[in-house]
């Protein structure tokens, strides 16, 4: 599929994140789903305190619409001591995500707290992956690449982050950014109400069956 110029991509980025229609959806699906899920909040802060007495949430900054850093917030799925040696990438059975944490990482029940980033407008229901600032990737050969630099991290950035999205759906936990990104990149240029129902209705089932680290790229 051809895509358009990233000028008329980026065009459509920032109609898209202006849209009242789209800000619309967020509110209020952010508003109900933190009032549906208030039950599951108490039973999931209980069973981390119990679990090992470490903090319920964990805050992480992100970058956001046009670069914009923000603290996204989730419940803690690893060990406290998980970034002792440094940030880096949670990895298919992962040894510091916790028994909890791996329920809620595969079904997604760890980022239910963005709801909060969503309703104060630092993410977006349905959008590209927040990523953290600075990220780089590795490239083979020992070289390595900021994200920044990967063709099409403007185009992504040129809309709220979303909680998911076609690349948290579709791309494959290996997939190298710069494909990832070409589906965020698809987004932007189809993007409409529909479709964000769409991938909202996916979402659902993915979590019901439990697969987002099967089928979903890592999260960290």
């Amino acid at each position: 599929m051809a895509l358009p110029a990233s000028g008329v991509v980026l065009q459509r980025g920032a109609a898209i994140a202006a849209s009242p229609v789209k800000r619309a959806f967020d509110v209020v699906f952010a508003a109900a789903g933190l009032i549906a899920s208030s039950p599951l909040w108490l039973l999931l802060a209980l069973g981390i305190t119990l679990q090992d007495g470490g903090p319920v949430f964990f805050r992480q900054d992100r970058s956001g619409l046009n670069g914009r850093v923000f603290r996204a917030l989730k419940f803690r799925s690893m060990r406290v001591d998980a970034e002792q040696r440094g940030a880096h990438q949670a990895v298919a059975n992962d040894p510091r995500v916790t028994r909890l944490g791996r329920w809620m990482r595969a079904t997604a029940m760890d980022e239910l707290p963005q709801l909060w980033n969503i309703l104060v407008g630092d993410m977006s229901v349905v959008g590209p992956r927040a990523l953290r600032p600075g990220e780089i990737e590795a490239r083979g050969a020992g070289a390595f690449e900021r994200l920044e630099d990967v063709p099409g991290f403007a185009v992504r950035s040129s809309v709220r982050p979303g909680l998911t999205g076609i690349a948290q759906i579709y791309a494959g936990r290996n997939l190298p950014r710069r494909q990832k990104f070409r589906y965020d990149r698809l987004y932007v240029c189809r993007q409409s109400l529909a479709l964000d129902v769409r991938l909202v209705i996916l979402s659902f089932w993915i979590s019901l069956s439990g697969a987002w680290e099967i089928r979903g790229e890592s999260r960290t």
